[in-house]
């Protein structure tokens, strides 16, 4: 029986406004542990009346299927409030499940 200590993955979410624009910094890992958080960051910028949300992905070293799913839904949720959302400087990991999807198109 293995009794060492079980790391959670870790994710940190930043948010830097500046008028209805919005800056959301992500580092960590985007997984199905850590995408509500992210779900929830991005859902509240659309509460706070922001109309600009860049997400800087630059220190996110993984982002899976559930992460992509949370942009695509924040990008949908985005475009009903007249809104935009993008993401940028993502990992080559994250940018070949974006390319692999279709999702660039949307979300870079």
């Amino acid at each position: 029986m293995n009794r060492g200590v079980m790391t959670l993955p870790q994710l940190n979410i930043y948010r830097h406004d500046r008028g209805t624009r919005a800056l959301v910094t992500l580092a960590g890992e985007i997984d199905p542990v850590t995408a509500p958080q992210v779900r929830t960051a991005l859902e509240r910028c659309l509460y706070d009346g922001i109309t600009t949300i860049d997400v800087d992905l630059t220190t996110v070293g993984c982002c899976d299927s559930s992460g992509l799913r949370v942009f695509l839904d924040a990008s949908r949720h985005a475009a009903e409030a007249q809104a935009s959302l993008r993401l940028h400087h993502p990992s080559g990991q994250t940018a070949r499940l974006l390319a692999d999807t279709g999702s660039d198109r949307v979300l870079l």
